[in-house]
């Protein structure tokens, strides 16, 4: 039997997280999910969202990520966090179980 390890949150996605509360005035929570589809098999779905009744939820300083409960061993071991460069910021996912990815780093293969 495979150890499922939740997702881990690094400091800085929970800041950004915090500043796009600040600026919308409205606390949403950020959905990680994983979708069919995408170049490579599966892709990744990042949007600001409210928690349901079977989401994990990761929270620090009121700040929370949710990941549904069919997402979460796509997602074990991995780290959300969030990436400021000169292409664009954005929450990016390092996977440890995604065997490749694509360039835009939204789709992967298992």
């Amino acid at each position: 039997m495979t150890l499922t390890l939740p997702p881990r949150v690094t400091d800085r996605a929970f800041a950004r997280l915090a500043e796009i509360a600040e600026e919308t005035g409205d606390i949403k929570a950020l959905r990680v999910a994983v979708d069919g589809g995408g170049c490579s098999g599966f892709q990744y779905d990042i949007r600001l969202d409210d928690p349901t009744e079977d989401d994990m939820v990761l929270e620090k300083d009121g700040m929370k990520v949710l990941v549904d409960a069919v997402s979460l061993p796509f997602l074990s071991n991995a780290v959300i966090d969030f990436s400021q460069e000169l292409i664009g910021a954005r929450f990016v996912i390092e996977n440890p179980n995604a065997s490749s990815s694509c360039g835009c780093g939204v789709s992967f293969s298992m």
